[in-house]
């Protein structure tokens, strides 16, 4: 059985995406995507919406007008070797990669089958396809990476309506600004 995280790198106003959606201003620079390099030797399955999974979709082949560095051949290689769901009503199995899973409908029910039969970690990637598994109290890990920008609005990284106590696991500060913080759910102890 595995356990259920949710990873998300906001600005500083909690946001994932800016107000037209962009979120390049997020992108990493190569000690924060070493960082995910080594976090990413734990997870054995990836939870993805439509558009995360199709943004991700980049990682299955190196592309012919650039060539990856050796941390992106590692990044491609761990990502290759995951378990994939896509979580979507509107992606068809002939839009998905070899191997890949479709769920149309993604309830809690099938996230618990999902974890369940893991062997790692399941990463659920997107505010959208994870605001249920939060907001239900089934997430054991968030890692947020939190960008030394301000947009202003646009998609928020959690949902609105949700109250919870966490407890700081984990953190770093990277020298470009970004601040990783790793929380787990407060537990009162008897």
């Amino acid at each position: 059985m595995g356990t259920l995280s949710y990873t998300a790198t906001i600005s500083i106003d909690g946001y994932a995406a800016d107000g037209e959606g962009d979120f390049q201003w997020s992108a990493p620079d190569s000690d924060v995507f070493d960082f995910h390099l080594e976090r990413m030797a734990k997870v054995s399955t990836e939870i993805l919406g439509r558009k995360a999974y199709l943004l991700m979709r980049y990682w299955e082949q190196e592309p012919t007008d650039e060539q990856w560095t050796e941390a992106e051949h590692e990044f491609a290689r761990r990502w290759q070797g995951l378990d994939i769901v896509a979580a979507s009503s509107t992606l068809t199995a002939a839009e998905l990669a070899p191997g890949h899973g479709l769920v149309p409908h993604l309830d809690l029910d099938e996230i618990r089958r999902i974890v369940e039969d893991a062997d790692g970690e399941v990463e659920i990637f997107g505010p959208t396809v994870a605001a249920d598994a939060i907001r239900a109290g089934m997430v054991q890990d968030f890692g947020i990476f939190v960008v030394p920008k301000v947009v202003g609005g646009g998609l928020r990284a959690l949902p609105d309506d949700v109250r919870l106590d966490l407890d700081l696991a984990e953190h770093r500060i990277f020298d470009n600004g970004t601040a990783y913080l790793h929380y787990t759910p407060h537990t009162v102890e008897p």
